[in-house]
Order: C-alpha cells, then sequence, then structure tokens
C-alpha cells in the first residue's frame, strides 16, 4: 500500500538569493521513499530583505526574536499564495527556515522563520526547527541533505550540493558520510553584488577572467579546509575568515569570479579523489551552482576523466533542497529517522523537527 504525503518544502540558503517553494508529493511504498515535483516557485528577495539577513547576525536577542517572527509571517504568507495560485492540497508545510547562527561548537544553531507564525499565517500545519535537536545531541546539525541524497539519489557515487556553500554525501561502509567541503555561491555572489549584480549568469563573468594567484593561495590555504570531518560551516565563519580575503584583493571583477571558481572546484576535487573507489564514477552536482556552466566546466576538468559530472534537469537542480526538507517532513510524521549521526557527529540518528499547529 502505498502512502502519500502532500508536502510544501520552504528552503532559504545562505546565498541569500530568495525562498523556494516546492510542492511535493512523497511516497512510501514498504521501506521505500520516492518522490514527484509537480509545482516549485522561487521569491527573490528584496534588496532590503537580502541586508536583514545578511546582517541578521549582528541584531540584538530581543530584535532577532522579533525578526524571527516576521520573518516566519513572511513564509506563511508566500505559502499561502502559492498554495492559492495552484489549488494544492498541502498535508504540511516543511521549512527549513534561515540560518542566522550556526556555530555547533557552541551547541547552538538558529533558523528564523518562527513555525507557529508560519502556521497561523499559512492556515497549514507545519514541520520546522530540524536542526536544533541534532546539535542538542552533540552533532553538527548540518548537512541535512545526506538522508535524500541516500533515499531518492543513492544510484549515484558522491551527491554534492552547490548552494551558498558546498556540501558531499556518500556512502563508505555502510554509513552515509556527508560534511561541507567549502565555498560555493556564497563568495561568488558576494562579489557580484560588488558591481550590483546577484549572480554571474551562467559564470560568463568568471570564465573572461584569469587566476589571481595571491587570492587563490589565500583561500586555499583557510584553515578549516585541514579539520576532519564531521564539519560544517556558517556565515559567521564566511565573514571572518573569507570576506577579508576577497576585499582585500584590488583586481578586476572577472579575475576575482574566475579565482574563486577555480578554487571551489580544486576544493570539491580533492574531497572525491581522497574518497574515490578507484573505479569510473559519477558525481550528481545539484544547487544554483549547477547552473554555473564555467564552474561545471572547470570541476569535470579538476576531478578527471574518471568521474562523470552528472547536472540533472533545473528543475531539480534548483529546488532538491526544497524537495528534501518535504521528505524530512514526511520522515518525522512517520517518526522514521531523517537526520543521520554518521553525517553530523551526533551521539545517535534522530527523527527531528516541530510540528506547529495554525490557529
Amino acid at each position: 500500500m502505498v502512502k502519500t504525503f502532500k508536502m510544501l518544502g520552504l528552503m532559504s540558503g545562505t546565498s541569500l538569493d530568495g525562498l523556494d517553494l516546492a510542492y511535493c508529493h512523497i511516497m512510501k511504498n514498504k521501506d521505500q521513499w520516492s518522490f514527484e515535483i509537480l509545482n516549485t516557485k522561487s521569491v527573490s528577495y528584496t534588496v532590503e530583505m537580502q541586508a536583514e539577513l545578511k546582517d541578521a547576525i549582528f541584531l540584538q536577542a530581543d530584535k532577532l526574536l522579533v525578526f524571527n517572527n516576521e520573518y516566519g509571517t513572511w513564509l506563511g504568507e508566500q505559502s499561502i499564495e502559492f498554495i492559492k495560485e495552484n489549488a494544492l492540497e498541502v498535508d504540511y508545510i516543511a521549512s527549513h527556515g534561515h540560518t542566522t547562527h550556526h556555530q555547533p561548537q557552541n551547541g547552538l544553531t538558529y533558523q528564523i522563520g518562527s513555525g507557529q507564525h508560519l502556521a497561523n499565517a499559512s492556515g497549514h500545519r507545519v514541520v520546522c526547527d530540524f536542526r536544533t535537536n541534532d546539535v542538542s545531541l552533540g552533532g553538527q546539525g548540518a548537512p541535512l541533505v545526506p538522508i535524500g541524497d541516500r533515499l531518492f539519489f543513492g544510484n549515484y557515487d558522491f551527491c554534492l550540493n552547490l548552494g551558498g556553500i558546498s556540501n558531499v554525501s556518500f556512502e563508505q561502509k555502510g554509513k552515509r558520510i556527508a560534511y561541507d567541503i567549502g565555498l560555493a555561491n556564497m563568495i561568488l555572489n558576494y562579489i557580484t553584488r560588488k558591481i550590483d549584480l546577484d549572480y554571474d549568469k551562467g559564470g560568463e563573468l568568471a570564465r573572461n577572467g584569469t587566476i589571481n594567484s595571491k587570492m587563490l593561495e589565500k583561500l586555499n590555504g583557510l584553515a578549516y579546509y585541514l579539520l576532519p570531518h564531521p564539519k560544517s560551516i556558517g556565515y559567521e565563519w564566511f565573514v571572518e575568515e573569507v570576506a577579508p580575503i576577497v576585499d582585500e584583493t584590488d583586481d578586476h571583477i572577472e579575475n576575482l569570479l574566475h579565482t574563486a571558481v577555480h578554487h571551489i572546484c580544486e576544493k570539491v576535487a580533492q574531497q572525491i579523489k581522497r574518497n574515490s573507489t578507484g573505479n569510473r564514477q559519477s558525481l550528481f552536482v545539484s544547487g544554483g551552482g549547477a547552473l554555473n556552466h564555467f564552474l561545471i566546466d572547470t570541476l569535470q576538468e579538476k576531478v578527471g576523466s574518471d568521474t562523470k559530472v552528472v547536472v540533472p534537469e533545473p528543475t531539480l537542480i534548483e529546488f532538491k533542497e526544497a524537495l528534501v526538507f518535504a521528505l524530512m517532513g514526511a520522515l518525522r510524521m512517520e517518526q522514521e529517522i531523517n537526520i543521520l549521526c554518521s553525517v553530523t557527529g551526533a551521539k545517535r540518528d534522530s527523527s527531528s523537527g516541530v510540528l506547529y499547529l495554525p490557529n
């Protein structure tokens, strides 16, 4: 008997480009899970909201809590508009929220987007706050997408997500291993915003640049890359460690982007080669970075001919994370594991997420 969950997945990532909404049917047939993505929408952030989200890390506690509620209401408004536009039947909204603070070493991760405000504004049941429980169990609270990689995309050797941050997942001795590799769109978008561009479409600006060797050396030398996994990074790390390197490099935008792309791809390729079985293998790439043709070309060059870089159709590229949070919501409703301790380093696997009912 196939059980179907009608889920609306919401995702806002560290690249600050906007909110992704994906209406999915998540199907469970015995212990097998599958999906259909039926409707999608991306809502770009205004310049003002981008700034508010970027600077939320600096807010005083009371102002951050107010913003948490306001953003939750906004998420609810976007959700109900999307639901009405497409006449959707929704069982649950599964929301990632937007990460403002991520300090697992201090037992802290915080995603704004109040679940109660979201539920009230949308009139639908909400599952959110997926990371906090894992951090309370001693885990990184990240990355979370690997449960989707295992259940939906397990036929690929490696699954790479190129969002604001690059992260990878793969099976090793019967366990799913995953961690944040390092930079991705966060640095690219930071550079383009210096010339009032949201992003480098297709990587065309980057393609026309050349490598700035000093900048590349500094990026490659970041201490994070020497840490063992499980490990994860957040916006705080970018502000403290990466932004100063970009800001102090006096060069053309094209060269900054070209250098950043080479850095991203070198670090990804190192991890793929380090965990390679030595056989012909596949690397499934999703996230906004998969739309950057120059980045994908450079990545294929760096990983070599033994690894085939697979880029799926655009809907899956853009909405995979929203899809996975829809899955995580369904797993939570079934009280099944949705966070893997082999990925996060927590004391145990968990079924995480908090349910909010509309009033």
